[in-house]
């Protein structure tokens, strides 16, 4: 006669083999790779743990989405969890607001701008290889390019408006780049982020609707890409007068080489703020229904809440910050680990 799979008296476990953790690992972020905060607890959550040093990070988006706060968020917290460590920031779009930066909490006096003679690829090819090779590899390092679309490559800018082409040697030469510095980026210690445009796939008929320049080589030397979408434009009324006073976004983890990919999450852009953190972990808190076990308000009385915070000085807010994120990152880690297998495969 067969024996049983399952034996009944020990409810289907075997006493001889112990269950060990097998997908928890993703549940956390890896301990061996360093995290700039994207100033987010959400979206450093969604990520894996922020952006990783050592390796490359796509931010895509259409226009007001935030993809340039993001830099600017990941510059002030690179520098304070970083005081030594050296930032380029490669602004090629002619669009850059230094004051309104530093408003934002962008530490510009810390920042090498360069001397804004990157236009092509291979300019920026050079100057990249150059904060590289320059750097102490003890020193931590952060190098944003400010975006990719507004790169042109030397053969577009010999060539007459009224030629033809096809766009494929800018996409040689992004491969070509990515192929020689990614050992670069992590024996240096350096986070490269790409800001990329949204652009339409025109005839697509099904699959993506949208790309973004570069062709393949973003999709394949990317550690992490991230894709954020504008979902509503945030209103109050003052004495009669009704305007607009933020966004809210949605970021979705198109890839990510580092922890689980295809989360994802929504966060409020406050205008000469920056990301709204707080509301955004109790906006999630809320939807988990966590927020009374955290924070002692029940989900009916989150008005109330909110206008405690609108009332807090800056140190009592602070610590009210702190205390959110650590129960929203400790949530979100027991939630992954619901998802994940329980046991090693082997």
């Amino acid at each position: 006669m067969a024996r049983p799979i399952l034996n009944e008296s020990d409810g289907g476990k075997n006493d001889e083999i112990e269950d060990e953790p097998g997908g928890s690992y993703f549940a956390s972020s890896p301990s061996h790779i360093d995290f700039i905060k994207s100033g987010c607890t959400l979206l450093d959550c969604a990520v894996g743990g922020g952006w990783p040093m050592g390796r490359m990070v796509n931010i895509v988006g259409d226009k007001s989405t935030g993809k340039t706060l993001l830099a600017i968020e990941a510059c002030s917290t690179f520098i304070r969890d970083y005081p030594e460590g050296k930032i380029a920031y490669r602004e090629v779009e002619a669009a850059f607001d230094e004051e309104y930066a530093r408003a934002l909490g962008m530490p510009v006096d810390m920042i090498n701008f360069g001397d804004g003679d990157i236009f092509t690829v291979e300019d920026w090819h050079d100057d990249l290889m150059y904060f590289m090779d320059s750097h102490d590899d003890e020193t931590p390092g952060l190098y944003i390019l400010d975006s990719l679309d507004a790169l042109s490559d030397r053969a577009e800018m010999d060539r007459k408006i009224t030629d033809d082409s096809y766009g494929a040697n800018k996409s040689k030469k992004m491969s070509e780049t990515f192929r020689k510095l990614n050992q670069k980026l992590s024996e240096r210690n350096i986070c490269l982020v790409i800001i990329s445009q949204i652009r339409d796939n025109i005839g697509v008929t099904f699959g993506k609707k949208h790309t973004r320049s570069g062709g393949k080589a973003m999709d394949f030397y990317a550690t992490q890409a991230v894709w954020l979408a504008h979902i509503k434009r945030l209103t109050k009324t003052v004495k009669g007068v009704k305007r607009v006073y933020g966004i809210r976004v949605k970021a979705n983890v198109e890839k990510n080489k580092i922890s689980l990919p295809f989360r994802n999450c929504e966060f409020d852009i406050i205008f000469g703020w920056g990301i709204d953190n707080v509301n955004a972990n109790i906006d999630w808190l809320t939807e988990v229904k966590e927020l009374k076990a955290v924070t002692g308000y029940a989900l009916a009385n989150v008005k109330e809440l909110r206008s405690r915070i609108a009332k807090m000085d800056d140190e009592e807010y602070k610590g009210l910050e702190k205390d959110l994120d650590e129960a929203v990152t400790e949530i979100w880690q027991e939630i992954e680990e619901d998802f994940l297998p329980k046991r090693s495969k082997y």
